[in-house]
């Protein structure tokens, strides 16, 4: 299972393109509202999340995702819950991916030292140690980092890649007339 983390303030496209490769994937993936069932996005779409924090439980997690977006990438960084998730993600071996600032909550946790890692231009000094990449997307080891919005379908389709294989993350994308 997937669990990509919503707070008030999260960037949509950041949210709701990985969660559209991963569900054409036919990979099981459920939004956690963090902030409530009913999450305000940074540009004031709200989106009814699969469950809330409330009904969360840590089990059979293949990847953790943190979408981007102010103040949703601060409200991600302030839940207790979520930090227990990456935590276990991290112990666990299952994938933690983030875009645009959210690898900066990885960086503050020291997850990403000597990791090759991309966040928003800006946030780059939040990757505590990590090696910067020039990299839209990146993947090392089980951290999948992200640049912003523009590459969101890209990042979905990467955690797609790395849960199955290219095939089936080259299929979605020709499904979706991605170049």
């Amino acid at each position: 299972m997937v669990y990509l983390f919503l707070a008030d303030g999260f960037e949509i496209i950041e949210a709701l393109a990985p969660v559209d490769m991963l569900r054409r994937a036919k990979i099981n993936v459920q939004t956690v509202g963090v902030t409530g069932k009913t999450v305000c996005s940074s540009c004031g779409v709200e989106v009814n999340a699969d469950i809330t924090m409330d009904e969360f439980e840590y089990h059979d997690v293949d990847a953790v995702v943190l979408p981007g977006g102010m103040p949703g990438t601060i409200n991600l960084e302030n839940s207790a819950a979520v930090q227990s998730a990456i935590d276990k993600a991290v112990e666990d071996q299952a994938f933690v991916c983030a875009i645009c600032a959210a690898p900066s909550v990885l960086g503050h946790k020291g997850l990403l030292k000597g990791k090759e890692a991309i966040a928003f231009p800006g946030f780059e000094d939040a990757l505590d140690g990590a090696v910067l990449s020039d990299k839209y997307v990146v993947t090392d080891g089980k951290f999948i980092t992200a640049k912003g919005a523009g590459v969101a379908t890209q990042f979905g389709l990467e955690i797609v890649r790395a849960l199955t294989d290219d095939v089936t993350a080259e299929n979605v994308r020709k499904t979706i007339q991605c170049p």
